[in-house]
């Protein structure tokens, strides 16, 4: 069956209308502002995630102006590191926080996540990776690192408009290298020893991994294992 997307949200807002709360309001602000935000697809699915999960601690990589962390605080009661590194977004995502009542509850780090995550120790039993399209796939060994075992690693936009499906030599040569990325990330969660994941179609793509609590790469030598491991696979790609 093949059903018309708008047709689709039209029919599941008419059944269950949003609540008019802030995330609802930094919501239409986005929208009018056009800042991406996640999609109502995505948003269902990540709150029943959260419901599923009942995480304690997440990890957000990519905060714009803060709707995601706000919508995740809404239907949790887990603490939040969120990672931005796009200056001029930041102000207005403290401000969002602060108008949802959160700021004790999460916590902004400025920086490139690349960066910034190799920093980070403590698990966490939820992450949600909304960034840079073209970092996924070098990200990708720290985000596992970082999810507890058990815990969700969601990854959003990861059909980039439906173009990264379409084939190697198609579009721009700029675009082109951010579609091959995009592909070795989801070859990569499919395949990757510590994960079970499934891909979505829903929103823009989304790959939802758990990652395992049997057969894990373990201490100091297990991170540099998975090191190694998105180190071959980008020599295989090459």
């Amino acid at each position: 069956m093949n059903l018309d997307e708008e047709r689709f949200r039209i029919f599941l807002e008419a059944a269950w209308p949003r609540p008019a709360d802030i995330a609802e309001e930094i919501r239409r602000e986005a929208v009018r502002d056009r800042v991406p935000v996640i999609r109502r697809s995505t948003e269902d699915i990540l709150r029943v995630m959260l419901a599923a999960v009942k995480p304690e601690a997440i990890l957000e990589v990519g905060t714009a102006v803060g709707f995601s962390s706000v919508f995740m605080c809404l239907h949790s009661d887990a603490h939040i590191v969120t990672v931005e590194n796009y200056k001029k977004r930041i102000p207005e995502a403290l401000r969002n926080f602060e108008r949802a009542g959160i700021t004790e509850r999460v916590r902004l780090i400025e920086g490139d996540a690349a960066e910034v995550l190799p920093t980070l120790e403590k698990p966490f039993d939820l992450v949600f990776l909304d960034a840079a399209k073209g970092q996924y796939i070098r990200l990708l060994p720290d985000l596992i690192r970082l999810t507890a075992p058990g815990g969700i690693l969601i990854a959003d936009n990861i059909l980039l408009d439906g173009e990264v499906t379409d084939s190697r030599y198609a579009g721009e040569r700029r675009n082109r290298t951010i579609h091959r990325r995009m592909r070795e990330f989801v070859e990569a969660v499919l395949k990757h020893p510590e994960l079970e994941t499934a891909i979505l179609q829903a929103g823009d793509g989304l790959s939802v991994s758990v990652r395992k609590t049997e057969g894990l790469i373990s201490g100091s030598s297990g991170f540099e294992k998975e090191k190694k491991w998105a180190s071959e696979k980008e020599n295989r790609s090459c």
